[in-house]
């Protein structure tokens, strides 16, 4: 059982590794953050303090209790630093080789009995729990960005991936303030299975001058109630993990419907990553 008065870890200090260490801290866990790059760390408290303080501003959150959560926030420099904690997230670069090499090294470092969860949106998880000493104790926890804001978590459950894990897991997620929905392991899961192909369909439909990206979002947002344009999430999630998952889908379960549109993969290779380069479809500068 996940004890709120006992330490978690969070393994990368990006996007999405900030994000989840900031709605730990403020669900009153002591959260050792970890990242290979220094500076990473030091970018992610600011960001942090920035939103916490745009809650305060906002009436949202009181000081103290802003403060209170950036206090229980620790950056470590080495992974031998986390301690023992009772739960460490991976939330590295959406890369399967990186990932299997980071979780072979925290391996033994989460207390006996502890879970080990990789924030991944499409890797295996079945795959990288082979690597784990405790396969059971394994299991995906897909955060979505904003995580501060977003309340849904997929909770994938690999192939020996326990009962009392998924359930832990769920638990721990609600006593955060998420959703947890369970899903089993595959391509994609569920959210990208069925979200990267309608934003591939949109790549194509730019790629193709039937209008432009102004309009296709324009299209999806006030004709389907999309919130966002399937491009703009694009930019927002990055063209080149889209690219990522897109491949994946293509790969693994072999169907021409999940073919990255030519149009992505140029983007990818003009650095026109999105939001994160200040530059994708649409121009962030």
């Amino acid at each position: 059982m996940i004890d709120t008065k006992k330490p978690i870890a969070v393994i990368g200090a990006g996007t999405m590794g900030r994000g989840i260490v900031q709605v730990f801290a403020q669900s009153g866990f002591d959260v050792k953050m970890h990242d290979a790059v220094p500076a990473a760390m030091e970018s992610a408290i600011a960001s942090i303090g920035k939103m916490l303080n745009r809650a305060v501003e906002k009436g949202k959150m009181e000081k103290a209790d802003a403060d209170a959560a950036i206090g229980r926030i620790t950056p470590v420099d080495t992974l031998s630093d986390i301690g023992r904690p009772q739960m460490i997230i991976e939330a590295a670069t959406e890369n399967p080789t990186i990932k299997i090499e980071i979780l072979k090294s925290i391996d033994p470092l989460v207390e006996p009995g502890g879970i080990i969860a990789t924030n991944t949106s499409s890797i295996s998880v079945t795959k990288l729990g082979a690597v784990m000493s405790a396969p059971g104790r394994f299991i995906g926890m897909h955060f979505f960005n904003p995580v501060p804001l977003m309340k849904l978590v997929e909770v994938v459950s690999g192939l020996e991936t326990s009962e009392e894990t998924i359930k832990e897991t769920c638990d721990l997620a609600e006593t955060v303030g998420k959703t947890p929905l369970k899903v089993n392991d595959h391509p994609g899961f569920v959210s990208n299975r069925v979200l990267m192909p309608m934003i591939n369909e949109a790549v194509f439909t730019l790629q193709d001058g039937v209008a432009d990206a102004e309009t296709i979002d324009g299209v999806m947002k006030m004709g389907m109630n999309h919130p966002m344009g399937p491009l703009a999430l694009a930019d927002l999630i990055g063209t080149d993990v889209c690219l990522f998952i897109l491949e994946v889908l293509h790969r693994d379960l072999g169907e021409d419907r999940y073919r990255p549109c030519p149009l992505l993969r140029k983007m990818v290779d003009a650095g026109r990553l999105g939001k994160k380069t200040k530059r994708g479809f649409y121009s962030y500068e």
